[in-house]
């Protein structure tokens, strides 16, 4: 498998979803139709169906979270001192900098081309990290901007509770560890309607991702936008490289899924904070927009520094 054969059935579906979308063949009610169907229900059941899979184990050392998350807490803190230095940005705004050049986008795009890139070996570092990535770098993010407004700890800590229990990957996350901890499997007609759901979430998440894209506009914020891109596509996936293969010490394929992770262009959850809090929202969506179509290229590039192409 070369980086290509394996970049250019991925992205391309995201072409798919764009051209679609722009030439008007699916409407935008469509496309966000898809996205939700995408993220309640497609991603947890995969996520589900995953997780019970017999045989799927691994033991994940603490330099595996050391790794990624070091590399991200370096391009967070580096995104968010760029924002401050930038006139007309709040330390709110800074905070969103730094949390959309470091996080990436798992549901999207992160899951397929991983699962693409190492299969079953990279499967259970893959929802190991899943697992973590979103109650961390949400909860922190939702933290220091709450923390902006003088809430009160406890209110602090109570909103992010709710917007992380009614999160539908969090709850799968839960559920399908809550399972693979007890032993509990599915059979039957419920592994197959959990199977036939997760076996839509590739296709219909790029198709969606594509189609939404068409709905950020970037020349106005371009120059802010590309330096998140650059922090989110080079730095972050860089730093958790040398941390990965260079500073900690951990089985082949999950150094490359923690790389590969970082790699992923900025995901949609900075902007859906951005516009839940009104704040860098033009900048955050046009970093969306700039780091998918970039990461085009970029991938292929860390996909044969790792050896999978």
């Amino acid at each position: 498998m070369t980086a290509l054969t394996l970049i250019i059935p991925i992205f391309g579906l995201v072409l798919v979803g764009w051209i679609a979308s722009l030439t008007g063949i699916i409407s935008e009610r469509v496309g966000d139709g898809l996205s939700e169907y995408v993220f309640s229900l497609a991603v947890p059941a995969l996520i589900v169906s995953t997780l019970t899979r017999p045989g799927l184990s691994g033991e994940i050392a603490w330099g595996y979270w050391a790794s990624y998350f070091g590399g991200a807490a370096i391009a967070w803190a580096t995104g968010s001192l760029i924002g401050r230095r930038t006139e007309g940005v709040d330390r709110r705004g800074a905070v969103l900098h730094g949390f959309a050049a470091s996080q990436s986008n798992t549901v999207f795009v992160g899951v397929p081309m991983i699962l693409q890139a190492y299969g079953e070996a990279g499967a259970f570092p893959l929802f190991m990290l899943l697992a973590v990535h979103l109650p961390l770098m949400m909860g922190a993010a939702t933290f220091l901007i709450e923390s902006e407004g003088g809430r009160p700890l406890g209110h602090r800590l109570t909103s992010l509770g709710l917007v992380l229990a009614k999160n539908p990957i969090f709850l799968a996350l839960a559920v399908g560890m809550a399972m693979k901890a007890t032993g509990l499997s599915l059979s039957g007609i419920p592994k197959a309607l959990v199977d036939s759901l997760g076996g839509t979430a590739s296709t219909c998440a790029l198709i969606a991702l594509g189609a939404g894209l068409t709905r950020y506009k970037v020349l106005h914020d371009l120059p802010g936008a590309s330096i998140v891109a650059a922090l989110k596509l080079g730095l972050h996936p860089l730093a958790v490289y040398l941390l990965a293969f260079h500073v900690f010490t951990m089985p082949p394929a999950y150094a490359g899924v923690a790389v590969l992770f970082a790699a992923m262009p900025v995901g949609i959850n900075a902007y859906l904070l951005a516009a839940r809090y009104k704040s860098e929202q033009g900048l955050v969506a046009a970093a969306v927009l700039v780091s998918t179509l970039a990461a085009t290229a970029t991938t292929v590039g860390w996909l044969m520094l790792l050896g999978r192409g």
